[in-house]
């Protein structure tokens, strides 16, 4: 079996890309909200005049479909809102429900969210609230996974067996949709494939059992079967596989 990889350095240039594609300004009041602790708060917070950061985990579980971890994540050391408190980190955490945020309408100039709108809420719901938390001219940004408009379904196939609980991937065109229909419009995309190692993504499944299922057939696509849609291969010893980032300026 594979060995599994501990430290991906490239993920700094994801983050790298992230951050330009943003481009906070230092006048920014930012609101970031994600599932669970990410790198972009810490990222962003020198760039702007104050960063809120949303764990909207739920049960303290962070859905598992996001991005490859970086060593150190941690939120930024931003002022906490009156209702947040630190964790054990000794960092602020706002916990909130990402389809009901405890802010005003048009708080923020700028909201972040990366890897949340794949979760058990409904992303619509998810969608309004993050336009709705956004200032009239502000910038809303996510960044998540999509697939191609012709891309096999096989795809959400892999991450459902991984784990149940995943909604599937959009499609480029059903993103677009989804923002339509929440009351926004894409004003940028940025869509790009990224290649990672299959072992920290398989560590994150609900069950075992599944993470060794799928595993099973990544093996059998490198070795010829039947294609899983997440172009597997070998680097090094190890099983990587690829993912759509999309990143989007509402």
């Amino acid at each position: 079996m594979p060995h599994p990889a501990t430290v991906v350095p490239e993920i700094a240039s994801h983050l790298k890309r992230l951050l330009d594609f943003v481009d906070p300004l230092p006048g920014d009041v930012c609101l970031d909200v994600a599932r669970g602790r990410g790198p972009l708060p810490a990222l962003l917070a020198p760039h702007v005049r104050s960063l809120t950061a949303v764990d909207a985990a739920r049960d303290g579980r962070a859905f598992r479909t996001g991005p490859v971890r970086m060593p150190g994540d941690a939120l930024t050391a931003a002022p906490a809102a009156p209702h947040a408190r630190a964790d054990e980190t000794g960092h602020p955490t706002v916990r909130a429900d990402a389809t009901a945020l405890p802010y005003p309408d048009g708080s923020f100039s700028l909201v972040t969210a990366r890897f949340a709108l794949h979760a058990p809420d409904d992303p619509h719901d998810v969608l309004r609230e993050l336009l709705r938390v956004r200032r009239p001219g502000g910038r809303l940004i996510m960044a998540d996974l999509v697939r191609g408009n012709l891309a096999a379904t096989s795809r959400d196939r892999i991450e459902r067996l991984r784990d149940p609980d995943h909604p599937g991937i959009p499609t480029i065109a059903r993103l677009t949709e989804m923002v339509t229909a929440a009351g926004g419009a894409i004003r940028r995309l940025d869509v790009f494939t990224v290649e990672r190692p299959a072992e920290p993504w398989l560590a994150d499944a609900p069950d075992p059992d599944a993470a060794d299922r799928v595993r099973e057939e990544l093996l059998d696509e490198v070795d010829g079967g039947p294609p899983t849609g997440a172009k597997p291969r070998i680097i090094g010893g190890e099983l990587w596989f690829t993912q759509t980032w999309a990143h989007v300026l509402c």
